[in-house]
């Protein structure tokens, strides 16, 4: 593979809008990036991103690490790329419940609010492109709330690409500790390092994630909830709505929703080394996606489930935007 392209930030413009959610009070934080140049709007050159289920938006797609961003990298590619926080995580409203001690309440934000959240998102940029389309990309949790949406409304996605999507499992995923589930969860992202290497074979680790940048992404995820720096130094929130879900749907072999009622072209990539998506579940969800037009599987070698953050994240770069930018209709 050749060097990584060469991004002149400079001519990245970078947007931020808070849009509402349809639930009073809560407002969704939504980020924007393009190149500064472009005047037209077009549904082929639109995408809007959803996160997982514990890092927000901003700390998987907007962190520049080695220069730049996976926003940066597809605005420069000439695409107008929307980020959407869902609330209780980054910079969306928090509910008042994540103030307390998560103990004294019940999960909060499933998918069901994801879904909702992405899809106030996607409503905004329709209407502030006037666009009757975007294509839409997610991993992992985001996979679901991207996929579910989709799923009844094909009318309003183009394309759909997802990382590493959940699917049903009879094995325990990695996500859930177990345990009783309060609110809210605390996670030492500092401390994530260990794990996030010990997925990857020994002879690997060393080399799968560039000096530097684990520091770099630690510390602009932890700035995204100053909350737990002045209370839990080193922690995130994380909403426990999603494990709740794994539990009631993935982990008791009912899907949240059905794959087959996709019906536009799909992408599903996956990482060789990906624990909490492993190659047969990723596998069986995309034997799944039978009514869409086309549907194409992209193994990264040598990558894990945090795969947009290593050493090989340009691999899954170029295959979304040759995805997204092909003009291919099956014969």
């Amino acid at each position: 593979m050749k060097a990584p392209e060469r991004i002149d930030l400079e001519q990245v413009a970078f947007e931020e809008h808070r849009i509402d959610s349809n639930t009073s009070g809560v407002s969704l934080y939504l980020r924007n990036k393009r190149l500064r140049t472009m005047t037209s709007f077009s549904a082929e050159r639109t995408i809007v991103l959803v996160h997982g289920a514990t890092y927000s938006s901003g700390s998987l797609y907007d962190v520049r690490l080695g220069g730049f961003s996976f926003m940066d990298y597809l605005a420069a590619q000439g695409y107008d790329v929307f980020a959407v926080d869902v609330r209780g995580y980054g910079l969306s409203t928090r509910p008042q419940a994540m103030e307390e001690d998560a103990r004294l309440n019940p999960p909060l934000i499933g998918t069901d609010t994801g879904v909702s959240d992405f899809s106030s998102a996607v409503d905004f940029v329709l209407k502030h492109r006037g666009l009757k389309k975007v294509n839409v990309f997610a991993m992992s949790w985001g996979g679901t709330v991207a996929g579910a949406y989709t799923a009844v409304n094909s009318s309003r996605v183009r394309k759909l690409a997802l990382l590493a999507p959940q699917w049903l499992s009879d094995k325990p995923i990695p996500i859930d500790m177990g345990g009783e589930l309060g609110s809210y969860r605390l996670v030492p992202v500092l401390d994530t390092l260990p794990r996030w290497l010990g997925t990857a074979p020994k002879y690997a680790q060393d080399s799968l994630i560039p000096a530097g940048w684990f520091d770099q992404w630690a510390r602009a995820t932890l700035a995204e909830d100053p909350w737990s720096r002045d209370r839990v130094p080193d922690r995130l929130r994380a909403t426990n709505g999603p494990i709740e879900d794994i539990r009631k749907y993935w982990r008791a072999g009912k899907p949240y929703y059905q794959p087959s009622a996709i019906t536009v072209p799909v992408l599903l990539l996956h990482g060789e080394w990906d624990i909490d998506v492993p190659i047969e579940i990723a596998l069986e969800y995309f034997r799944e996606l039978r009514s869409a037009p086309y549907r194409r599987w992209v193994e990264i070698g040598e990558a894990t489930h945090m795969a947009l953050l290593e050493k090989n994240r340009l691999q899954v770069f170029r295959a979304i935007t040759d995805f997204l930018s092909e003009d291919y209709r099956p014969e």
